[in-house]
Protein backbone atom coordinates (compact mmCIF):
# COMPACT_ATOMS: atom_id res chain seq x y z
CA UNK A 1 0.00 0.00 0.00
CA UNK A 2 1.40 3.38 -1.13
CA UNK A 3 0.81 6.34 1.16
CA UNK A 4 0.40 9.79 -0.48
CA UNK A 5 3.13 12.49 1.37
CA UNK A 6 -0.42 14.17 2.77
CA UNK A 7 -1.28 11.12 4.74
CA UNK A 8 1.48 11.82 6.88
CA UNK A 9 0.21 15.85 7.22
CA UNK A 10 -3.10 14.54 8.82
CA UNK A 11 -4.83 15.89 12.09
CA UNK A 12 -4.27 13.25 13.74
CA UNK A 13 -0.28 13.15 13.33
CA UNK A 14 -0.52 16.69 14.55
CA UNK A 15 -2.48 15.92 17.73
CA UNK A 16 -0.14 12.74 18.37
CA UNK A 17 3.33 14.85 18.11
CA UNK A 18 1.69 17.30 19.99
CA UNK A 19 0.78 14.90 22.86
CA UNK A 20 4.41 12.75 22.09
CA UNK A 21 6.12 16.17 23.04
CA UNK A 22 4.11 16.86 25.76
CA UNK A 23 4.86 13.29 27.25
CA UNK A 24 8.88 14.56 26.80
CA UNK A 25 8.60 17.60 28.58
CA UNK A 26 6.64 15.95 31.40
CA UNK A 27 9.87 13.09 31.45
CA UNK A 28 12.46 15.31 31.20
CA UNK A 29 10.87 17.53 34.02
CA UNK A 30 10.79 14.41 36.19
CA UNK A 31 14.40 13.58 35.70
CA UNK A 32 15.63 17.19 35.82
CA UNK A 33 16.75 17.32 32.89
CA UNK A 34 14.86 20.55 32.15
CA UNK A 35 16.62 23.29 32.41
CA UNK A 36 14.87 25.63 30.36
CA UNK A 37 11.02 25.35 29.00
CA UNK A 38 9.78 27.72 27.01
CA UNK A 39 6.47 28.25 25.28
CA UNK A 40 4.79 31.02 22.67
CA UNK A 41 1.64 33.13 23.66
CA UNK A 42 -0.37 35.49 21.52
CA UNK A 43 -0.64 38.92 22.83
CA UNK A 44 -1.85 42.54 21.75
CA UNK A 45 1.88 43.23 20.67
CA UNK A 46 2.46 40.39 18.85
CA UNK A 47 3.90 36.92 20.15
CA UNK A 48 5.38 36.65 23.34
CA UNK A 49 8.12 34.17 23.66
CA UNK A 50 8.06 32.81 27.51
CA UNK A 51 10.82 30.88 28.88
CA UNK A 52 11.37 29.76 32.71
CA UNK A 53 14.19 28.25 34.77
CA UNK A 54 13.36 25.80 37.86
CA UNK A 55 13.76 29.13 39.33
CA UNK A 56 11.67 30.84 38.10
CA UNK A 57 10.78 33.41 35.09
CA UNK A 58 13.75 33.66 32.83
CA UNK A 59 12.76 35.66 29.54
CA UNK A 60 10.37 37.02 27.66
CA UNK A 61 10.54 37.85 24.35
CA UNK A 62 8.69 40.07 21.56
CA UNK A 63 8.50 38.30 17.76
CA UNK A 64 11.16 41.16 16.51
CA UNK A 65 14.18 39.50 18.90
CA UNK A 66 13.80 36.64 17.18
CA UNK A 67 12.28 33.88 18.83
CA UNK A 68 14.83 31.15 17.04
CA UNK A 69 17.39 33.50 17.90
CA UNK A 70 16.41 34.19 21.91
CA UNK A 71 16.48 30.64 22.06
CA UNK A 72 19.89 29.51 21.03
CA UNK A 73 21.22 32.67 23.01
CA UNK A 74 19.57 30.84 26.04
CA UNK A 75 20.90 27.50 25.45
CA UNK A 76 24.27 29.55 25.54
CA UNK A 77 24.01 31.13 27.95
CA UNK A 78 22.01 29.10 30.95
CA UNK A 79 22.02 25.23 29.61
CA UNK A 80 21.80 23.36 25.47
CA UNK A 81 18.66 21.74 27.77
CA UNK A 82 15.77 23.83 26.34
CA UNK A 83 12.46 22.07 25.46
CA UNK A 84 9.05 23.68 24.33
CA UNK A 85 7.07 22.82 28.19
CA UNK A 86 4.38 25.39 28.23
CA UNK A 87 2.70 23.64 31.19
CA UNK A 88 5.64 25.04 33.16
CA UNK A 89 5.05 28.70 32.18
CA UNK A 90 1.20 27.99 32.82
CA UNK A 91 0.98 30.44 35.81
CA UNK A 92 3.26 33.15 33.39
CA UNK A 93 1.03 32.73 30.38
CA UNK A 94 -2.09 33.41 32.62
CA UNK A 95 -0.72 36.19 34.61
CA UNK A 96 -0.01 37.90 31.47
CA UNK A 97 -3.49 37.69 29.51
CA UNK A 98 -4.76 38.64 33.21
CA UNK A 99 -2.55 41.49 32.16
CA UNK A 100 -3.56 42.22 28.70
CA UNK A 101 -6.81 42.12 29.15
CA UNK A 102 -6.45 44.91 32.49
CA UNK A 103 -7.27 42.75 35.39
CA UNK A 104 -3.77 42.37 36.39
CA UNK A 105 -1.76 45.30 37.67
CA UNK A 106 0.75 43.42 39.68
CA UNK A 107 3.01 39.79 38.62
CA UNK A 108 3.16 37.46 41.33
CA UNK A 109 5.80 35.16 39.55
CA UNK A 110 9.39 33.70 40.69
CA UNK A 111 11.50 35.76 38.51
CA UNK A 112 15.25 34.00 37.78
CA UNK A 113 17.49 37.19 36.59
CA UNK A 114 20.74 35.69 36.22
CA UNK A 115 20.59 36.92 32.50
CA UNK A 116 21.82 40.55 33.88
CA UNK A 117 24.65 41.31 35.90
CA UNK A 118 25.52 44.04 38.26
CA UNK A 119 24.18 48.07 37.90
CA UNK A 120 21.59 46.61 34.89
CA UNK A 121 20.42 43.86 37.25
CA UNK A 122 19.84 46.64 39.81
CA UNK A 123 18.14 48.79 38.03
CA UNK A 124 15.42 46.26 36.51
CA UNK A 125 14.73 44.91 40.09
CA UNK A 126 13.62 48.48 40.85
CA UNK A 127 11.32 48.76 37.79
CA UNK A 128 8.28 47.24 39.40
CA UNK A 129 8.31 49.77 42.02
CA UNK A 130 7.26 52.04 38.95
CA UNK A 131 3.49 51.64 39.75
CA UNK A 132 0.51 50.91 37.04
CA UNK A 133 -0.42 53.52 34.98
CA UNK A 134 3.00 55.68 36.29
CA UNK A 135 5.69 56.56 34.35
CA UNK A 136 9.40 57.91 35.32
CA UNK A 137 12.16 59.49 33.28
CA UNK A 138 15.44 57.39 32.80
CA UNK A 139 16.79 60.54 35.25
CA UNK A 140 14.63 59.76 37.84
CA UNK A 141 14.86 55.74 37.56
CA UNK A 142 19.00 56.61 37.87
CA UNK A 143 17.93 58.47 41.49
CA UNK A 144 16.16 55.42 42.45
CA UNK A 145 18.80 53.41 42.37
CA UNK A 146 20.91 56.00 44.04
CA UNK A 147 23.14 56.84 41.14
CA UNK A 148 21.53 60.05 39.47
CA UNK A 149 24.65 60.48 36.99
CA UNK A 150 23.88 57.10 35.62
CA UNK A 151 20.98 57.94 33.00
CA UNK A 152 22.93 56.18 30.09
CA UNK A 153 23.25 52.71 31.99
CA UNK A 154 19.62 53.24 33.19
CA UNK A 155 19.02 53.05 29.52
CA UNK A 156 21.08 50.51 28.59
CA UNK A 157 19.37 48.51 31.76
CA UNK A 158 16.01 49.06 30.04
CA UNK A 159 17.44 48.36 26.61
CA UNK A 160 18.27 44.63 27.86
CA UNK A 161 15.66 44.07 29.93
CA UNK A 162 15.09 39.80 29.84
CA UNK A 163 11.57 40.45 31.35
CA UNK A 164 9.81 43.21 29.33
CA UNK A 165 6.30 43.66 30.60
CA UNK A 166 7.02 42.07 33.56
CA UNK A 167 9.90 44.37 34.49
CA UNK A 168 8.10 47.46 33.07
CA UNK A 169 11.03 48.84 31.34
CA UNK A 170 8.35 50.24 29.21
CA UNK A 171 6.96 53.06 31.76
CA UNK A 172 10.56 54.70 31.53
CA UNK A 173 10.45 57.38 29.25
CA UNK A 174 12.62 60.11 27.75
CA UNK A 175 13.02 63.55 30.20
CA UNK A 176 10.99 64.96 27.25
CA UNK A 177 8.04 62.67 28.28
CA UNK A 178 8.83 60.97 25.00
CA UNK A 179 8.32 57.20 24.55
CA UNK A 180 12.44 56.58 23.56
CA UNK A 181 13.52 53.24 22.53
CA UNK A 182 11.79 49.88 23.57
CA UNK A 183 13.15 46.34 22.74
CA UNK A 184 9.51 45.29 21.46
CA UNK A 185 9.61 48.91 19.14
CA UNK A 186 7.88 51.76 19.41
CA UNK A 187 4.23 50.74 18.83
CA UNK A 188 4.94 47.64 21.52
CA UNK A 189 5.51 50.84 23.87
CA UNK A 190 2.86 53.09 23.14
CA UNK A 191 0.40 49.83 22.75
CA UNK A 192 1.36 48.86 26.62
CA UNK A 193 1.29 53.04 27.92
CA UNK A 194 -2.38 53.21 26.50
CA UNK A 195 -3.61 50.15 28.02
CA UNK A 196 -2.44 50.81 31.31
CA UNK A 197 -3.44 54.63 30.77
CA UNK A 198 -6.15 55.90 33.36
CA UNK A 199 -9.83 55.65 31.62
Amino acid sequence: MTMSPDHFASPSDADTLSRLRDRLALGADAEGLLDVAYTTMDSPVGTLLLAATPKGLVRVAYDVEDHDRVLESLSRQISPRVLRAPRRLDAAARELDEYFGGQRRVFDLPLDLSLSKGFRQLVQRHLPQIGYGQTRSYRQVAELVGNPRAVRAVGTACATNPLPVVLPCHRVLKADGTPGGYVGGPHAKRMLLRLEAPA
